[in-house]
Formats: structure tokens, sequence, C-alpha cells
């Protein structure tokens, strides 16, 4: 099913806590656009916090190592290598429901490319509220084809997501703790609104993440961290 797109946004691939224990990036830098809100201290400092949700890949699932044989893990034995590369965001923000789509790119390369193959690898994308809780997962496909005499494969995929807006909104209260212009002079004036506990919860609690790594298994999981 299509949907309009409202804007689009270019990110890099960023890396974060394993899956589930992400890491949330509260706030992006930038200037502020509709139904977005400017945060700017009384030290100058100018933080942005959409609706939308940040896209990024967990640490140690941005890249796939395949074998042959299977069992061992000697570099002589690398069948396969990709990498996730090219991270961006599509994302409607007009309705009730927030629409984001990742998409991306899967750079592969394989030790034997004598004749034409085709490398199929799994890959997962989960929306994430507050650094930690789960909201949804799914899992998808993506093909890679070397050509004959290719050493080199490219293919891109895509992964789609809805985030309520009402749970991706901060309450009016919060909001003004937020965007309360403060001069210099002022008591709090030097007070960064995210240092007040109830203000960090709530920003959290508002702020989602669209997350897109290879489905690893338990050994490839491993094999990344470890080597």
């Amino acid at each position: 099913m299509s949907n309009p797109v409202a804007h689009t946004s270019a990110q890099p691939a960023r890396r974060l806590l394993p899956v589930i224990a992400v890491a949330a990036a509260l706030l992006v830098g930038g200037c502020a656009s509709k139904g977005e809100i400017d945060i700017t201290s009384g030290v100058g400092v100018t933080q942005v916090l959409s609706a939308c949700p940040a896209v990024g890949v967990p640490v140690h699932t941005n890249e796939i190592t395949l074998f042959n044989p299977a069992a061992s893990r000697e570099a002589s034995a690398i069948d396969v290598t990709a990498a996730i590369t090219s991270l961006s965001v599509e994302c409607n923000d007009q309705g009730d429901q927030i629409y984001a789509i990742a998409s991306f790119d899967v750079q592969a390369s394989r030790r034997d490319y004598a004749a034409a193959r085709e490398v199929t690898i799994p890959y997962f994308s989960t929306v994430v509220q507050g650094g930690r809780n789960v909201v949804s997962k799914r899992i998808g496909q993506l093909t890679l084809r070397f050509a004959a005499g290719e050493y080199r494969a490219t293919a891109s995929g895509q992964a789609a997501a809805y985030v309520n807006r009402a749970a991706a909104t901060l309450p009016d209260n919060i909001r003004e703790q937020i965007t309360r212009e403060r001069k210099p002079g002022d008591a709090d004036a030097a007070v960064d609104p995210l240092s007040i506990p109830e203000v960090a919860t709530a920003v959290q609690r508002a702020t989602f993440e669209l997350l897109v790594g290879f489905q690893l298994t338990q050994d490839q999981l491993k094999y990344n961290v470890t080597r």
C-alpha cells in the first residue's frame, strides 16, 4: 500500500546498543519544521524533537558473514560478507498514525566469483519506544544476485512502520517547560530542561526509533561481537 510522504531525510546508519536494549537518540540537532519542537536553552543550545521516528542500525547487526563450511570460523572459510549502508527515512506525520519507511542498501562480496549465484539474507525491522520497549518487529528477506565472474553485488531493501501520534506527542505542560523562553538573569536561565527528571522521562517516552539490521543467529552475532 502506498503512502504520501510529507518529508524525506537521509541519515547515516547509527551504531546503537544491541536489539531490545537500544540507546535512544532523544533529540536530533537541526532546524525545526512543522510538528517539531525547537528547544533553545538559556546557554545557547538548540535541539529538535520530531514526531517522526529516528532510524538506526543496532550495533553488531549491520554486518553478516557466511562461512563454507558453515561450522568453520577460519578466515579461509569466509564465503560471503554483507553490510547495511545508505540508510535513510521518509516520514508522513500528517495523520493520527505517523508512517515512516526506511530504505537501505546491502553491499556484499564473495570468495568464489566464478559462477552466477543468489544469496538470500534475512533482516529485521523493529519499532522501539523510549529506547527499550519494543512496539513491533518484522522479518524480511533480501536477495543478492552475483553475476558470473562478479565479486560484488548490491541490493536494496525497505522497512515500514506506523507510530501513534498521541504516543509520540509531549503533554502540554512538558512542552511549555521545554519551549519557555529563558533570559539571562532568570533563576533557571542556565538550567537544561532535560535535566529535570519529569521532562526527561516524558521526552524519552515520546521518542520512537525504527531500527533495521540483519536477523543473525546466535553464532553470527557472537562472531560479530568477538572478532
